[in-house]
């Protein structure tokens, strides 16, 4: 065998392996927003619609693949986020098109939505997703004087707490308009951290783009950066 046939046949089982990989995450996270997670393994490879000993060559149980479908959820919130705010230098409008974004996500993508909202308060100090990039912005917003809060941490404990209750308000209330409601809770947010209310309804009132594109574009660049794992 060449090394070009090699090199192709070493590709196409990558890829493989990749899309075998994905049709587990993917599983998991529909049983995360369905709530059944004490299913039986078999059960999830049937759904993916891939053999049992598939799952063990990427994943050692069932915990292990939750947690990386609530991981890659996150992944793809955090890659949104990062999109939309990468060339805004004001700290609380960072922080705000994050959090509006947020909420309006909960309507596009309610399976998405109920991943996320299935591990609750612990994503606050998660790695991934929101918290971190909220943390961070509300440190910079201190630190530039545009936020007044003696504890940016503390901060972070409320804003996640309202993003967690803004999401589950946003699914058992479907008449609601969730892009006002996501606008006056980020208003009230921003508040806390100490901006006026006059300061908070502007930063508010900006346009925004294309939720629906936004995740769009950030997917392709999530299934190009994943990591294959064994076969």
């Amino acid at each position: 065998m060449s090394d070009a046939v090699a090199a192709a046949a070493r590709k196409r089982g990558e890829r493989r392996r990749a899309q075998t990989r994905a049709a587990l995450i993917r599983a998991a996270q529909q049983l995360l927003a369905e709530g059944r997670t004490s299913v039986p393994i078999l059960e999830i490879t049937e759904l993916a619609d891939v053999g049992m000993g598939s799952f063990y060559n990427h994943f050692d149980t069932k915990e292990e693949l939750f947690e990386a479908a609530v991981e890659s959820a996150l992944e793809l919130q955090g890659a949104v986020l990062d999109a939309w705010t990468k060339d805004i230098e004001d700290p609380a409008e960072v922080f705000a098109r994050s959090f509006r974004l947020t909420g309006r996500i909960h309507r596009v993508e309610p399976q998405l939505s109920r991943v996320i909202l299935s591990r609750g308060l612990e994503l606050i100090s998660s790695e991934h997703g929101l918290g971190p990039r909220a943390l961070r912005d509300i440190e910079r917003g201190c630190d530039t004087g545009r936020f007044n809060v003696a504890d940016p941490y503390s901060a972070l404990v409320i804003a996640g707490g309202a993003a967690l209750a803004l999401g589950q308000a946003v699914h058992d209330h479907p008449e609601r308009d969730d892009a006002e409601l996501s606008d006056r809770v980020t208003e009230g947010v921003l508040r806390m951290l100490g901006l006026t209310a006059e300061d908070a309804a502007a930063v508010c009132s900006t346009p925004l783009p294309s939720v629906t594109e936004l995740l769009e574009e950030a997917m392709p660049g999530l299934q190009q950066s994943a990591d294959p794992g064994p076969a």
